[in-house]
């Protein structure tokens, strides 16, 4: 199935983070936090401002991005988790 998102809107697959800390320490499935960073799917065509006229997107399909830990809204697409959010609860993009 092919999902375009509206307006501002971007859909994103989250990137798993590491299963060790930093000292070699394994954390268990339960206690790991939802990773903050994702790989933009999708992206709208942009809002259009008070005259009508489109703003263009920031982030484009491939980037890896950094978003808010509570940003998004849980879907599944094609037997994939993903996040829809819009574009303004992205952080940044991540070179």
């Amino acid at each position: 199935m092919a999902f375009t998102p509206l307006h501002d809107r971007v859909l994103v697959e989250r990137v798993e983070s590491d299963e060790k800390t930093a000292g070699g320490l394994i954390i268990p499935e339960s206690a790991k936090e939802k990773p903050a960073e994702g790989i933009v799917i999708a992206v709208g065509a942009g809002a259009k401002d008070e005259d009508g006229d489109r703003i263009s997107m920031d982030v484009k399909e491939g980037d890896k991005i950094l978003f808010g830990k509570w940003s998004g809204t849980e879907v599944t697409v094609d037997g994939k988790e993903l996040l829809i959010m819009k574009e303004s609860d992205i952080m940044g993009i991540i070179a």
